[in-house]
């Protein structure tokens, strides 16, 4: 099988934090185009007449972040998980790819999305994988279909790990970006009453809802089309926010609108070197109760600070 190229187009100010988003969805690089300070580069090292024709007729207000996507890896998943996160940020983008037709990378990485142990209570289970040994652990029957979340990457399971830790029966959950639903249903199978969650992306939030309902807790699930918290009321004992750095500081201005004093704050989806900007951004508010990493992704867990 081909790998999957992600050609994403942005205007060249946006390139710094599209680059970051985009380096969340793959672990080994991305590629970037950005011709905006091509003369003032090119000066320093070598005459301008001397530079390639063509490279000087790119056009410097826009740039390219190329990510290439692991034939094991699914690609409608990452699309998904950049055109949201584009969006939530306002950076205007255009996402095409090459070398594999749409049909073909939708489905055919499926064969190598398998059952999954997460933490020491769950296991993912992909809707296709008939075969699969749960032994203790309560299955997540999961059918990502396009959206964000199969638990296969970083910032997903270091979000469900403090779920794991931190979600007592009854509790009530908000899932801010909820992709697919995983966190939401797996916080539903862990014990929670109920959970809302929460997305941009309208096939994401239908989505959520029928992963609820494949795993019998469609009745304890809602899903809410909409702007982070712009459509949530209530108040909830976990509130989870698996999006990207940027996002995270701008929630922290009013999350606490929707907590109980004692209310646990998972945060996930940090690149390690944001995660002093995260930290100096809700350090007024929170105090950090927990922090997870792998591979280069921080997950935080905090509570409001006591009166």
């Amino acid at each position: 099988m081909d790998w999957t190229e992600i050609k994403i187009d942005v205007n060249a100010e946006d390139i710094d934090k599209a680059g970051d988003i985009a380096q969340m969805v793959v672990p080994y690089g991305i590629y970037i185009e950005d011709y905006s300070h091509l003369n003032e580069e090119v000066e320093e090292i070598a005459h301008i007449d001397l530079i390639d024709e063509d490279l000087l007729k790119k056009d410097r207000t826009k740039a390219i972040v190329h990510v290439y996507i692991s034939p094991e890896e699914n690609p409608a998943e990452a699309i998904a998980f950049l055109s949201e996160r584009y969006n939530a940020e306002g950076i205007k983008h255009k996402i095409t790819t090459e070398s594999c037709v749409m049909e073909d990378w939708i489905n055919n990485w499926k064969k190598y999305f398998k059952p999954i142990k997460v933490g020491k209570k769950l296991l993912i289970r992909p809707t296709w994988e008939e075969e699969y040994e749960a032994g203790e652990r309560k299955v997540l029957h999961l059918e990502p279909g396009l959206a964000f979340g199969t638990g296969t990457h970083e910032t997903t399971r270091l979000c469900m790990e403090f779920l794991e830790k931190y979600v007592k029966d009854g509790d009530t959950v908000l899932d801010i970006g909820c992709g697919s639903g995983i966190l939401s249903v797996a916080a539903l199978l862990l014990g929670a009453k109920n959970a809302v969650g929460v997305d941009i992306d309208a096939l994401a939030v239908k989505t959520a809802v029928q992963n609820a309902e494949i795993n019998h807790v469609g009745g304890k699930f809602t899903g809410i089309c909409g702007d982070l918290t712009d459509k949530v009321s209530g108040k909830y004992n976990v509130v989870v926010a698996n999006i990207v750095a940027d996002v995270i500081i701008m929630l922290s201005k009013n999350v606490e609108n929707y907590m109980n004093p004692d209310t646990v704050f998972l945060m996930s989806g940090i690149i390690d070197t944001r995660e002093q900007d995260v930290l100096d951004a809700i350090e007024s508010k929170f105090d950090i109760i927990g922090r997870k990493t792998e591979r280069g992704w921080v997950a935080l867990a905090a509570k409001l600070k006591a009166n």
